[in-house]
């Protein structure tokens, strides 16, 4: 029977069969954003279903491939799509991928998402840099034996986001004229969406924001000591803030309007920070 480790080389090795240069940076795609690869020069194009150990995504809005190419002279690897643990997989299945990048030593992660404002001040088509999470849900994907080639036991998570990065990030925002607010997301299991009790105590709780991703795979990045920036686009008013029934269709479409200034976005921010 295969060790965690020994499905994560298998995997490791099959990417880098494919291509010829190991990417600094890994992009983790929500839902509707998944048109950044467009930009990418001399891409390669693997569907998650040829990697060995890569789980299949389900869900409308994630593509389901890894594309690998430049921008610019700066090679990325890119995720369009991912796996939840609302699809039934486990944890160590939802961040599989992740642990192959740091295997790769991949150091370099932006992680976004499509979420759901729990606060009357951060409005759908907004995009949020991500400063802190909170995550009450039991399960954790450092559960079981640790890897320590990749970190502790016991790892440190004060300041999973980096703030020179989100400096970095506000920086291009403002030379774009993109207005970026900043928040803390909460992480619900999914699949269904909160109830409007449970939203007007994620907001007491201190969260802006509200997803069913993102938290597992920078748990994972955070204990490989990878450098994280997260972005969560607004997709849609949680329960009970506005008076109407939710559904992902909404999701997607809002998270397609914003790919135009969320691409531009990336474009800044990723050249200047492999120059950091």
């Amino acid at each position: 029977m295969m060790s965690e480790m020994d499905k994560i080389i298998e995997a490791a090795g099959y990417i880098t069969s494919k291509i010829d240069t190991i990417p600094r940076f890994v992009v983790i795609l929500g839902s509707g954003l998944g048109a950044f690869t467009d930009c990418l020069e001399t891409t390669t194009k693997i569907e998650f279903g040829d990697i060995p150990h890569f789980a299949q995504s389900t869900v409308e809005g994630h593509k389901g491939r890894l594309v690998i190419g430049n921008l610019g002279q700066i090679p990325v690897m890119v995720l369009q799509g991912r796996f939840h643990y609302y699809e039934g997989y486990s944890m160590d299945q939802v961040v599989f991928p992740l642990r192959c990048m740091l295997y790769l030593n991949v150091r370099n992660l932006i992680v976004t998402n499509a979420a759901g404002s729990v606060d009357r001040d951060y409005k759908p088509g907004e995009l949020v840099l991500i400063k802190d999470h909170i995550k009450l849900f039991g399960d954790s994907p450092l559960r079981g034996p640790n890897i320590e080639a990749y970190g502790p036991r016991f790892n440190d998570m004060s300041a999973p986001y980096s703030k020179t990065i989100r400096d970095l990030a506000r920086k291009c925002g403002q030379e774009l004229d993109i207005s970026l607010k900043e928040g803390v997301y909460f992480y619900m299991p999914g699949p269904n969406y909160e109830t409007a009790s449970e939203v007007r105590a994620i907001h007491i709780l201190g969260a802006n924001v509200v997803g069913m991703s993102t938290v597992p795979e920078v748990i994972v990045a955070a204990h490989g000591g990878m450098k994280i920036l997260g972005i969560s686009c607004i997709t849609n008013m949680a329960t009970g803030i506005v008076d109407q029934r939710l559904g992902h269709d909404e999701v997607v479409r809002t998270g397609e309007q914003v790919a135009k200034k969320f691409i531009e976005l990336l474009q800044c921010i990723i050249p200047r920070w492999d120059k950091l």
